[in-house]
């Protein structure tokens, strides 16, 4: 008998239908989790409060073009398609599924706005130095180490001179939490974030910047925001001119 995830293998990662065929790729679950209290309770009801920092973050913005790296549950696409007054949106992601979710969350004037695209977020099909601003909201902590890096080089290319770069995420390994701290409920949240254990150990600024120097580029980290006690966080980047 086939395994389950393999059903959703079609141009997927493995890890993505392996570990998360039923939350991202099975339909049922796309339409369950897209509800903003099942969000809220995922996100230990600090769903707001990121949104509203990531927004800060977005202000003052550098001229060009504004890329989500792949869809997010709730309302952070169309929220920042009002942020963005008229300036188009591009948001790819690799499942053609959850591009269609976030375009039927849209008005008849965002959907105009939004400019999608099927693509593995390890491998882009952009040019260099193609956005000025790339939004990663709560995507590294669900990819293997290996992935996590490609995805960060990837970024680190097409993100332009004078560009800046906003990761909303995990915190470091938060040991003093108190969700961190009860051993259940951190065994829970591994069990079903099982690559979350390397991404709080890993340094992401240095990741970042290693690969941006490989490129020929300098990035500085200018702000980090911790949020719930530092069980998460925004960061933004710049990268020099």
């Amino acid at each position: 008998m086939m395994t389950i995830w393999k059903k959703f293998l079609d141009g997927m990662p493995e890890y993505l239908a392996r570990h998360y065929w039923w939350a991202y790729l099975w339909r049922p679950a796309i339409w369950l989790f897209d509800h903003q209290p099942i969000i809220n309770l995922i996100l230990f009801g600090q769903y707001q409060r990121l949104l509203k920092q990531t927004l800060r973050c977005l202000e003052n913005l550098p001229i060009g073009r504004f890329l989500q790296l792949t869809c997010v549950y709730g309302k952070l696409t169309p929220t920042l398609l009002s942020h963005l007054g008229d300036q188009p949106l591009y948001l790819v992601d690799v499942a053609g599924a959850q591009l269609e979710a976030s375009r039927k969350k849209l008005t008849p004037a965002q959907r105009t706005q939004l400019i999608t695209a099927r693509m593995n977020a390890e491998s882009l099909a952009f040019a260099d130095n193609s956005f000025s601003t790339i939004l990663i909201f709560f995507l590294l902590h669900e990819m293997p180490v290996a992935a996590r890096q490609r995805t960060l080089a990837e970024t680190m290319r097409v993100l332009q001179p004078g560009g800046r770069l906003v990761i909303t995420e995990y915190g470091e390994e938060p040991t003093e939490h108190w969700i961190y701290r009860l051993r259940g409920l951190r065994k829970q949240l591994l069990f079903w974030e099982p690559f979350l254990q390397d991404f709080w150990r890993e340094d992401i600024c240095l990741m970042l910047q290693d690969e941006a120097g490989k490129l020929g580029k300098t990035l500085q980290q200018v702000e980090k925001h911790p949020v719930y006690g530092g069980f998460y966080r925004v960061l933004v980047f710049e990268m020099d001119a």
